[in-house]
Formats: C-alpha cells, structure tokens, sequence
C-alpha cells in the first residue's frame, strides 16, 4: 500500500481553515465592472418623527442628561405584523401601503452643528430614477428588490447564484488621520512570471477517497499512463490485491496572468480566481510533500519541539502560507501556528493517559468506554505484534464485551475460537487487559477485532475535536510568544522553506522574497470619553489603550434596590459571601451606580445540583416579600466554584429565559482576595446590565462624529457561532445587536436565534409568516431592533451602519446579497419607502496578517508587551488593490502578539472617507462595557459574539452534550413570541429546536457582558500567540 500523504487545495484567497477534497469549486467570480453609487435625490431628506411610524408607548431613560440622572432603558414587547403602528400618518389619514422600492440613495446630510428635528411624515423617502451611467448597479438591484407582502406566506429567496451584477465599494481614498509611521507585516513579495499557466482537472476511476493514493497515483502518472497499485505484504502469505486506475486529464482553465497584472495594477475589477488558485498550488506542492498539511497550514515535528498537551495529546509547530493579491503586487502571507495531534503512543498508554493511570486493573465503566470510543473513532493505528510488518487500521469502534469475552467463527462449521486463544496459538502473544474491550477496525458490516495492546497510534495524524479545558490552556500556553519572537520565527521559516531552490516554483518561475514587506501605517489618537459630573474627572483622555476609574463617576449609574445572593461554594460561608456583597455593593456606589447596600434577602448556599431548585424559591420568595409594591428584582449574585463545569451555563439559562432575572457571577478565589480592581471591574458590568452606561464618547454628546451625530444613527453588530468539532447535528447560532441610544451609541440589546448546522447566513434578520387570523405577518431581528430604537429614543435611524463578524471572504457576495436584501425589506415592513441608507462592514479576526514595530527597541513605537501601539491603522500596501479595507489595531497588547482585526466595506451608501469610518470604528473600540481598555474588534460585533454564545447555555442539554437535534419548531429567537412558524431562507428545509425566549426584561439590556475570550479554531488550531484579548477577568 502506498505511503498516504494528506494534500490540501488552496483556500480562496487563504482564509478558510477547512480542508477541500480535489476538484473543490473555486467561489464565485466578481464582475467586470464596478459602478460607484448613485447620489441621493430631492426626496428623503432628514429624521421623521412625531408622526410616522410611531410606538404606542414609549420608555427611555429615567431621568435625563449627563448631570447626575440614573435610570435603566427600555425595550418593550414588540407587535409583528401590526402595520398600523409603524405605518407613516399624513393629514392624519392612514397612508395606503405601497410596494416599497429598494434603492442606494443617500440622504442629504444635516449641516454641521444642526441638530435634527422631527419632520412631517409626508416628506418620505423618494427616489429618483438611476441615471444612465449606473445602469449596473439599477439591473443589480432588481435582483434584490422588495415586493409588496402578498396574502399568503412567502419563502425568503436564497441569494442569487451570480454576482456578477454586483461591486464592493471603491476605496475613497487613502486616510490621513494620525501620527505616521512605519510598521511590518508577514507578506511577503512574490514576483509574478512571465509565461501562460494551464489548469487541469484530474479525474482517477475507479474514484478513491484516500489523498495519500490519490497522489501516489500522480507520481506514477508522470511515468505510465495505465496505473497499477499493489498493496502492502499483510504477512499471511496470500496474494496481494493489485487495482488498476484510469486516469483522464482535462483542461479546465488558463491562469491569465495578464489580467491578474491588470488587476493588481488596480486597471481591473475583477480578481482572476484561477490564476491566484494555480499560483498557490504551485507554492504547496513541495511543502505538501515535505510536511503534514491541515487546511492552508503545514505542520511537522521537525518545525518545533512537541509539547505535550495530556490526554494523549501533543502540539506541532507548523506555518501558514496563501498567495494573496494587494496594492504592491501578489505576497505570500506566512504565519506560525500550532495545532494539536495525538501522540503516537501504543493504544493502552494513550487510553491510560485519557483516563487515569490506575485505570489499567480496573473494568472500564459504560462512561469510560464512551468516552474512550469518541476519542479513538477514526484514528489509524498499526499493528505492533507481527514483527516488522505494521499494517495499519482505522478504527470505526470498540466491542461491546470484554476481550476474554470474544469468540469468531474459525471454519464453516461454525467452531469458535476466543480471540485471546487465537493471538496465542497463532503469533505467540499473550494478552495482559483481558477485562478491556477490543478495538473495532475496518467496515461495519465485516469488523475485525484487535486487542488494544497489539496496536500503536499512527504518527501524523491531527486531532479535530474539542479540546478540554486543560489541553485547551496548555495549547495557549505553548502558542505565546512575543512580537520580537514571532517575527523572528517568521523569518527563518520563509529561510527555511528556501524558495528560491523550490523545483516547482523555479519551473513556473515565481520568485519569492526574504524580507518582511515594510508599510506605512497611522496612529490614531484616542477619544475623549465623558465620565459623571459628580466625579473629580469628568473627561478622560486613555493613555496607550487603557485607563481606570480612580476619582470617576459612570456617566449614567443604574439602580439595583432589590437584589439577592445565593452562594453555590462550599469553601464559602455565609459569612464570607456577606462580607464580599456589602463590599461590592460599595463599590458600585463609589462607582455611581444607586446600589442598596443590603440585599432583600439574607444570603443562601445551596449545592450545585440543586441550581433549579434553589434559583425558583428564592426566587419566588423575594417576589412574594415584595407582592404588596409589584416591585422587580433588579439583581441577583451569585457565588460559584472555580470549577463549576455546566453549573453556569444551567444558571443563566434559568434567569434568562425562565425567571426573566440578571445576574452576575463571582468566583470563589475572587470572593476571599476582594481586590479592588475586580470589584470594579464587576461593577462595570453590573451597571450595564442594569441599564446603565460607563461612559460616553465626549464628540458623541457634543454631535461631532461624522455620518453618525448629524441624524439618528442605528449600529448594528452582527454574529454567528458554529458547533464545536465532532457535534455534527448541533445548531449554528446567530446574534444580533443594535444600539438603543442616540447620539451616545453605547447601549445595545440583543437577539439570538438558532439555524440550521454550520449555516453562515442569518436566517432571522427578516421573515414573514403566516398567522390563520391576521394573514400575512412580518418580524425578524432587523425588524425588532429597529422598532426598540425607536421606542428607546423616540428617533426613526436615518442612517445603519451594520458591522458584521465571522464572514471569510469566500463568502463576501452570498452575505452581501442575502442579509442586506434582509435588511431593506425590514425597513420596507416598517413603512413603504423607508430605506435609510446601510453601511456594511465584514469584521474579521481569523486572517494571517501581522504587525510588527519597525524597530522593537523604540520605547516610543511599542507598547509594554512589545507590539505596536493602539490605533495602528493600515490602509495601503497589505491591503486590497481597489477595494475598501483596513487593518486596525485599536488595543494594547497584554501578553503575546497583537491581532489586528480586518475591516472589509461590502456596501457604504453614507459614503464614509477613510478617515471617517476609521475614526468611528477605532474609537467605538474604547466604548466597551465591561471594562477600561479599548477592545480588539469593534464592540458590536464583540458584543454580538458574546450573545450567540451565551445562547449557546439555552440549548437542551441533548443538543448542547451529545450534539443530536430534535426535530422541531423552525428556528426560534430569544424574544420572538410563540405563534405561526416563520418562512425562511436557503436552509428552511432543516428543523431547528428553537431556543428558549428571553424575558422581556432581560432582553433590553447588555445581559451578555461575560468573559468568553480565548476561543480556539476547530479541532483546536491555533494562530500562534495570539494576543490574548483579556479585557476582563470576571465570567
């Protein structure tokens, strides 16, 4: 059998971390033209209030300005479907619904200074027809345009299969904004050659699923055209099995580097994908064949010393590499990464290793083998009994009985021999772990059996499940380095990988250059941020990224009169968890919150099993002591182990979608230390999710943030989480956040939803469902936040500005076209012609750029970690040829290297300069809630990823565990009232269990303020020593 090697495509422009079988599609093409957008028309102008689309109620604020006033927002129970709310009023006769147009017109900005007021409705939105030079963009918009709702329930069309009508905005320009300087990046110059590259398509027949033949297949090819494998000798002395392939090469396209060069010369729109594709292939052949390839990395032992992570587990060292097109020309992106792999070990140490060391002597338990058979499904061992011939195995499962247990059918007369019988008589081996299970190996249908202790884990092989929370730390631990390290490590990999002297690269003759690309880059400052004016400062001015909140008042303290605690440590007595709420309890009022100094309650402690239990009558019993004043409980605190396990995620399911109750969790170690700084710290997140704010950005309150002060602006952060490896049925989650104050923007609530496995798109941003009584109903997330914005503020959002997480670039176009298609008919639900005009912006945190300090002994270009400073803002060179993006660096490092986040507009109807939305999303990173540092993404896509896995916790425990779905309901939202099952998009054909709703009064304020960094890739890749973003220490 010939030796298998695992070989990878490349990924579409090397974002993708999933592997792709031979023959993958090469996404979707860009057009070949780009029109820019069109100018907004007469009609549209400013904010409409007063009369349009108008809530029934409404709840802001209690209490007013910055002087002194407390108070929590509001958001309430929303209607869909109930047109006559939010349909705009003329003369006071009911305007009749039109079918609303979708367009890209801008409304005519305030003059500077002007504040907005409220304007007749009959001044709605109006769009002039496309002139002739943006034919394009009007044929484009067909495809998306809005009808008016019909009678009956309408299925959400997935997005068009082209998008060739279709162009990212253009760059407007470079920024100026800051103090520059010069940085380096990991790119790498790659000197295009000069002659024509052929793609070919490979079909082998019969087809083989195994890589490793696939291209012992191909090294035969080059010397025969009729190709005969034979197998490995398996020692019994019968004939080897001989398979004979057929091999048909077709031409599937020409790498036009013509093109490419016209493209990267920024003379071209479009981006020759299959150049790019033969250009990669070209540079991964030879490490593919030197070096155990995973998605776009290459891993060896050889690269790095093994560190061992326990349980059988070990780290490689490995790098990174994708051909990328930028404003200098094509670079090669290298990067170091670590990931994790299972220790070649005989079968018995690596169980030994998983359980206990005392497990050997001992009969395994039904949860042993379990948990043995997860680990070990799938893994390739080889036979350690038979001398020198090591035939190798893939394990498909373990025997339900014990190995002395075990018998097979040796003639046809059916006589049995017991497995331990035949390893003696046969080779002589006497088998120890009788009491233990064999491993099953082969198919299913016709398993053989072996011992575990004649079987040996193959070297090489990638472990792509979930790691546990040990290996998880230790994995991180062997990951960090700092700048100065990573860059040195990147150097000597792109020496060691000798390019210059790599076969393949010289025969289509790309040259690749040593020296890390060097870049001009911008400082910006930071903001000034608005404290209480009751604070000994009122306005702070953040030095390198962070502050604190010595002789500072929160700008808008919340009110907490009634709460309690409940302590689920035993090393914790009443006593003690007295004694730590009383002191949190101060500081919070130090902090400005209005903070009663005694809880309703005395202090409980309870078991952990018995958190439903305890959490009701508590509960129950605080409600009923208050019964005569209907009054709310505001907070509840609760106490937990340093080890809870599931306790916390069963703890915030309970108070969030069954009591409608916020809490807030301390760890033990921090109840008995009671550090100042953490206290603080908790109470930044109290106040929060309270209904409060911290701060303010000070050009915020005095209207000066362009594009956003002059109207009612709505910021939206957008998220989807996707199961962890080897829960194949689990659902994705998505989350939605919108800001619900204005001009602040710092207040959002947030909506979840769960959708069908691994679906990127958000399903729920808009749907219309059909109700028996009142028709044909519409709602969705989009829709919901809009309406609490209005019900918040009292303001319609003329402008959205949408910041969108967790998008590769493979799937710019599809979340393009579906989700901001979503969006218009939201606006268009609302009232006919409401189309505010939609910034969207993709966020991305999982790339392979980055930044080091030119010099990393310049004390004045590094912060105290070594990287470079916040507000490190790249717009040129790394960057795309034409389009709009960025990378910004907007916090300070901790420990390790910095990640800058990569900013992508995919549509901007505001028209922002670079400058200007460079500035907005550098200084909303320094709003963040929970703590006094600014943060490495911009906080509504942080706070967007905080609440889809919150909502992970709401899941059954049988989704969440063992990764299985009931059939249900179609997918449900946190907050969506129950009712008709709602029409969906491209994966409505799969039942979804809906999550659990939220309380109404859970849901209107920050509940997902928590501490879920540090999230490793699948299978536990990690980019190393990536900057941990520890923004807060408190869960």
């Amino acid at each position: 059998m010939p030796r298998k090697r695992r070989t990878e495509l490349p990924q579409s422009r090397g974002e993708s971390s999933e592997s792709q079988e031979p023959g993958a599609g090469r996404g979707a093409q860009p057009p070949a033209e780009r029109s820019g957008p069109p100018q907004q028309g007469g009609g549209g102008g400013g904010y409409q209030g007063g009369r349009g689309w108008r809530p029934q109620s409404q709840q802001g604020d209690r209490g007013g300005g910055y002087g002194g006033s407390r108070g929590r927002g509001g958001m309430q129970q929303q209607h869909y479907g109930g047109a006559r709310e939010y349909q705009g009023r003329g003369r006071g006769q009911p305007q009749q619904p039109q079918a609303p147009k979708l367009h890209l017109s801008t409304p005519a900005p305030y003059p500077a200074g002007v504040t907005a007021q409220p304007m007749p409705s009959e001044a709605s939105s109006s769009m002039r027809p496309p002139e002739p030079s943006l034919v394009t963009v009007s044929q484009q918009m067909q495809q998306l345009s809005i009808q008016q709702e019909a009678s009956t329930s309408q299925v959400t069309q997935p997005p068009p299969a082209s998008s060739k009508s279709v162009r990212f905005p253009l760059r407007p320009g470079k920024g100026s904004t800051g103090i520059r300087c010069i940085v380096k990046a990991n790119h790498f110059f790659a000197e295009l050659p000069d002659k024509d590259l052929h793609q070919y398509d490979v079909t082998i027949t019969p087809k083989v699923a195994s890589k490793g033949v696939n291209r012992a297949i191909m090294e035969q090819l080059a010397k025969d055209f009729k190709i005969t494998l034979i197998d490995e000798d398996d020692g019994t002395g019968g004939q080897r099995r001989e398979r004979e392939f057929k091999v048909a090469i077709k031409l599937a396209a020409r790498a036009d580097l013509h093109h490419l060069g016209l493209f990267l010369e920024g003379r071209q729109a479009d981006a020759p994908q299959e150049a790019l594709q033969v250009l990669d292939v070209v540079l991964r052949e030879l490490p593919t064949a030197r070096y155990c390839p995973v998605g776009g990395s290459f891993y060896s032992p050889d690269l790095g010393r093994r560190q061992p992570l326990g349980e059988g587990l070990e780290s490689w060292r490995g790098f990174y590499q994708s051909i990328r097109p930028t404003q200098m020309g094509l670079s090669l992106n290298i990067d170091m990464s670590s990931t994790a792999f299972i220790e070649p070990l005989p079968v018995i140490d690596f169980v030994t290793q998983l359980l206990n060391p005392d497990v050997s002597s001992k009969v395994l338990s039904d949860s042993d083998r379990i948990k043995i058979k997860k680990a070990l499904r799938g893994v390739k061992v080889e036979v350690t009994h038979r001398g020198n011939i090591r035939r190798k195995y893939r394990i498909s499962g373990l025997t339900s009985q014990a190995t002395r247990e075990l018998t097979f059918p040796v003639d046809e007369r059916g006589t049995l021999k017991s497995v331990v019988e035949y390893f003696y008589e046969t080779y002589g081996f006497v088998i120890q772990h009788t009491q233990w299970p064999c491993l099953q190996v082969g198919k299913q249908q016709r398993p053989n059996y072996l011992p575990m202790e004649v079987c040996k884990i193959v070297e090489g092989q990638r472990y792509p499940k979930r790691l546990s929370e040990r290996q998880f730390t230790a994995l991180s631990k062997v990951t960090c380095q700092c700048p100065k390290e990573r860059e040195r490590d990147i150097r000597q990999t792109v020496h060691h990988n000798a390019y210059h002297n790599d076969p393949y690269a010289k025969e289509f003759g790309i040259k690749i250059s040593e020296k890390l690309a060097s870049v001009e880059a911008r400082i910006l400052p930071p903001p000034w941020l608005k404290y209480h004016d009751t604070g000994r400062e009122k306005n702070c001015l953040p030095q390198v990224g962070q502050w604190n909140m010595m002789n500072k008042k929160m700008v808008n303290g919340g009110r907490v009169n009634n709460w309690i605690c409940i302590n689920f440590s035993r090393n914790v007595q009443n006593s003690d968890a007295r004694r730590f709420c009383y002191r949190l309890a101060q500081m919070c009022q130090i902090s400005g919150m209005d903070f009663a100094l005694e809880p309703l309650l005395p202090p409980v402690s309870a078991p952990p099993d018995q958190v439903e239990t305890v959490l009701k009558t508590r509960y129950h019993d605080a409600m009923t002591k208050h019964q005569p004043h209907s009054k709310e409980l505001d907070l509840l605190i609760v106490i937990l182990p340093d080890n809870n396990g599931s306790l916390y995620g069963n703890l915030k399911r309970i108070c969030e979608t069954d009591l409608g109750l916020v809490s807030q969790c301390c760890l033990t170690q921090h109840v008995f230390k009671m550090l100042p700084r953490y206290l603080a710290n908790v109470a930044l997140k109290i106040n929060v999710k309270v209904g409060g704010r911290n701060t303010v950005l000070v050009d915020a309150l005095s209207r000066r943030i362009p594009l956003v002060s002059d109207r009612p602006t709505i910021i939206f952060g957008a998220d989807v989480t996707h199961p962890q490896p080897g829960e194949d049925s689990s659902p994705s989650i998505a989350a939605v956040v919108a800001s619900q104050d204005w001009p602040e923007v710092t207040k959002y609530a947030g909506l979840v939803c769960a959708q069908a496995h691994r679906e990127e798109l958000i399903q729920d941003l808009y749907k219309t469902w059909q109700d028996p009584v009142r028709g044909t109903l519409s709602g969705g997330m989009i829709k919901e936040l809009l309406i609490s914005f209005r019900r918040a503020t009292g303001l319609k959002p003329q402008r959205i500005i949408f910041y969108r997480d967790g998008v590769s670039e493979g799937q710019f176009y599809q979340v393009l076209f579906y989700e901001l298609d979503a969006i218009r008919k939201a606006c268009a639900s609302l009232e006919p012609d409401y189309q505010p005009p939609v910034t969207f912006v993709v966020v991305q945190k999982r790339h392979h750029t980055r930044l080091f300090a030119n010099d990393h002994r310049d004390r004045n270009a590094v912060d105290r970690s070594g990287n470079i400073l916040p507000g490190t803002v790249v717009d040129s060179k790394i960057c795309h040829p034409t389009e709009f993006d960025f990378y910004l660096c907007s916090h300070a490092g901790i420990k390790g290297t910095s990640h800058p986040a990569h900013y992508h507009v995919l549509c901007d109807e505001n028209n922002f300069t670079a400058d200007g939305l460079q500035s907005l999303t550098n200084n909303l990173c320094y709003t963040y809630a929970r703590c006094t540092r600014s943060v490495s993404i911009v906080p509504p896509a942080y706070y967007a990823h905080l609440a889809a896995f919150r909502a992970r916790f709401y899941l059954e425990p049988e989704t969440s565990d063992s990764g299985s779905t009931t059939s249900g309901m179609a997918a449900g939202r946190g907050g969506v009232g129950a009712g008709a099952q709602p029409t969906r998009g491209p994966a409505a054909s799969a039942a979804v269990r809906p999550l659990p709703a939220l309380k109404e009064n859970v849901k209107r304020v920050m509940f997902y303020c928590v501490q879920v960094d540090l999230v490793p890739k699948s299978g536990g890749e990690f980019l190393v020593n990536a900057s941990y973003n520890l923004d807060a220490f408190v869960p």
